[in-house]
């Protein structure tokens, strides 16, 4: 089997395994998502437990991954303003519209209007994202993760 076919397969699988965490958990909905960013109302906290779980296994598996290959992953980034602007509105969108880009994409099969729209209007953020990208001169879309958000 190809390297390439490999890897799409391991994507594929990745895939189906995060969504249907997300499904089981609880995280595709709305409601428990604007509830656990309620620090001064009804708060959920369940949310918190499905985090450490997922930082838990992606911890572990991250290490163990750098200690066989013997790797460091990824570029330390800097923090300036971009940053800082960025997550500010990237969390402003995840409070108002209750979803964050994996389990609005899920919510895509159940035919929710709600999460349509906010999956709409997330594309476009992507772009303008990517064209204030190349104003700012970076013109090299590897360069930037605006393209592949994530929770």
């Amino acid at each position: 089997m190809k390297m390439k076919t490999k890897t799409t397969l391991a994507a594929l699988g990745s895939g189906i395994l995060f969504g249907i965490g997300l499904l089981v958990s609880g995280m595709t909905d709305p409601h428990r998502v604007r509830a656990f960013l309620d620090f001064t109302g009804a708060w959920n906290p369940s949310l918190a437990g499905v985090m450490a779980g997922a930082i838990a296994v992606h911890g572990t598996s991250l290490w163990r991954e750098r200690r066989r290959l013997g790797i460091t992953v990824g570029a330390p980034s800097r923090v300036d303003r971009y940053l800082v602007a960025g997550a500010a509105i990237f969390g402003v969108g995840w409070g108002l519209g209750g979803y964050c880009p994996g389990p609005a994409i899920v919510s895509l099969g159940f035919a929710s209007g709600q999460a349509w729209v906010f999956f709409a209007t997330m594309v476009v953020g992507v772009l303008i994202g990517e064209a204030i990208g190349a104003r700012r001169g970076s013109g090299d879309p590897s360069a930037s993760d605006a393209g592949a958000p994530a929770c």
